[in-house]
């Protein structure tokens, strides 16, 4: 299933050829400052394509991490790992939600208590992200 999307302002253009369905948020405090709650992002893999890359800035948030948004409306665009070259993506860029699955949760034991979702998820803590992604771990989660 290819996904096709777009920034608020459509200066930003996204596709994807994968198959990405699946959906998780992280609840650590780099992503709640970012994107104002928890970062919902839709794993797409290392083949995504972008039109109007020229209205992209590309901001370094961590070691392991690359965050991009538009320039022109500010949406936020994706979170990609510098090692990996994967993707994850907002779920509200692309023109379908068809076969989303939302399945896990990301620093669970970071999320505030204002919130909490009603899905039944895969709910991983900082220690098990820590454990398997050592680069994750800094003052900011």
């Amino acid at each position: 299933m290819k996904r096709t999307g777009s920034c608020l302002c459509g200066a930003v253009r996204v596709s994807v050829d994968a198959a990405a369905t699946d959906l998780g948020a992280c609840h650590c405090a780099r992503c709640r400052k970012w994107s104002g709650g928890p970062l919902m992002e839709l794993e797409c893999g290392s083949d995504v394509k972008f039109e109007g890359f020229e209205n992209i800035e590309v901001f370094k948030s961590s070691d392991w991490a690359e965050r991009g948004f538009c320039k022109v409306c500010g949406s936020h665009l994706f979170i990609k790992s510098v090692e990996s070259g994967e993707y994850g993506i907002p779920p509200g860029l692309f023109d379908s939600d068809k076969g989303i699955d939302f399945n896990r949760q990301v620093f669970f034991d970071k999320k505030p208590d204002y919130y909490s979702f009603s899905n039944t998820t895969r709910n991983i803590t900082s220690e098990y992200i820590y454990e398997h992604f050592p680069q994750a771990r800094d003052e900011n989660t």
